[in-house]
């Protein structure tokens, strides 16, 4: 059974940092895009980072650009979301999610690209 587990959400103060972390089992992830969304209370799930399989491409949305890290072990089958300068937008449930194509470097935005998901980690940053 493929699960992917998010840890490492909080509360953080406004500028302040967090990492979350995804472990996969079931199945390695090495060959395939990894990305992380996020949704806030009654909004849509929204696309915040990627990263291909060899770690040779990142994408972010423009708003966590400079602020959000993206990266990954593939050792260790985990990816990583590095957040730093936290704002209180920035508050949602965090989801890590794998696309099923293997060593594709494609531009995996939108979840329906997505083929696996986390049950997702709390993020609240206050003001």
């Amino acid at each position: 059974q493929v699960q992917l587990v998010e840890s490492g959400g909080g509360l953080v103060q406004a500028g302040g940092s967090l990492r979350l972390s995804c472990a996969a089992s079931g199945r390695t992830f090495s060959s395939n895009t990894m990305g992380w969304f996020r949704q806030a209370p009654g909004k849509e799930r929204e696309f915040v980072a990627a990263i291909t399989w060899n770690s040779g491409t990142t994408y972010y949305t423009e708003s966590v650009k400079g602020r959000f890290t993206i990266s990954r072990d593939n050792a260790k089958n985990t990816v990583y979301l590095h957040m730093n300068s936290l704002k209180p937008e920035d508050t949602a449930v965090y989801y890590c999610a794998a696309n099923r194509r293997f060593h594709n470097s494609g531009y995996y935005s939108t979840p329906s690209q997505y083929d696996y998901w986390g049950q997702g980690t709390q993020v609240t940053v206050s003001s």
